[in-house]
């Protein structure tokens, strides 16, 4: 029998806001789907000073395309001696993505990616099979992506503020932890800018009860 494999069961969520994209994403690991054996996982991943991504799928699978990314990139610069830009980067993804999802065994992982370059700031989302998809507002991805984008369907404005942006994509992962089991645990979100990219948001959500 297939070794059961670790999951992020997930909820991802990306927002675009007036000068930032934000990613958020819960912390909930569980295996197989049923047993959640990490609650501090951390989805979203820094690629190099320009890219982050969030992962849902597995585990083991969005670890090593992401250090796949983050080495090539590193290379093609060097190769090249100039930055990649945020659409070469995405595409270097989703070929990686394309070709994995036709392996006897394929990789099940999908990505959203948020990056900043000459050009601006952008949120894309590469697909398991390699697809790739610009969004101009929101997106939301995984296990809990219907509560999330039911929250982003009733409270999502053009041009919000960087602040009002991270509170909506914690809204939206909360709406998710509240009813999908994969999603849980604690929320995380991070803010690119034209700037920098950082964390700008972090709770453990604790579940145990004292008398």
């Amino acid at each position: 029998m297939e070794k059961e494999k670790l999951k992020t069961g997930t909820t991802i969520v990306g927002v675009v806001g007036k000068d930032c994209v934000i990613l958020g994403a819960d912390k909930r690991v569980t295996l197989a789907g049923r047993l959640v054996v990490d609650k501090r996982f951390n989805k979203i991943l820094q690629v190099n000073e320009n890219i982050i991504v969030a992962m849902a799928g597995t585990v083991s699978d969005a670890q090593l395309l992401t250090k796949y990314l983050r080495a090539n990139l590193k290379l093609n610069e060097l190769r090249r001696n100039k930055k990649n830009d945020i659409k070469e980067s995405v595409n270097f993804l989703a070929n990686i993505l394309y070709s994995a999802a036709r392996q006897f065994i394929p990789a099940i992982v999908g990505f959203l990616v948020a990056g900043r370059d000459e050009k601006g700031v952008h949120l894309y989302e590469v697909g398991i099979d390699g697809s790739i998809i610009e969004y101009e507002d929101y997106i939301a991805d995984g296990s809990g992506m219907m509560y999330a984008t039911g929250t982003f369907e009733a409270n999502y404005k053009k041009n919000m503020t960087s602040q009002e942006s991270v509170k909506l994509a914690v809204q939206a992962v909360n709406s998710a932890m509240q009813r999908d089991t994969g999603s849980g645990n604690g929320v995380e979100v991070y803010q690119v800018t034209k700037d920098e990219i950082k964390k700008v948001f972090e709770k453990d959500v604790n579940t145990i009860i004292s008398a």
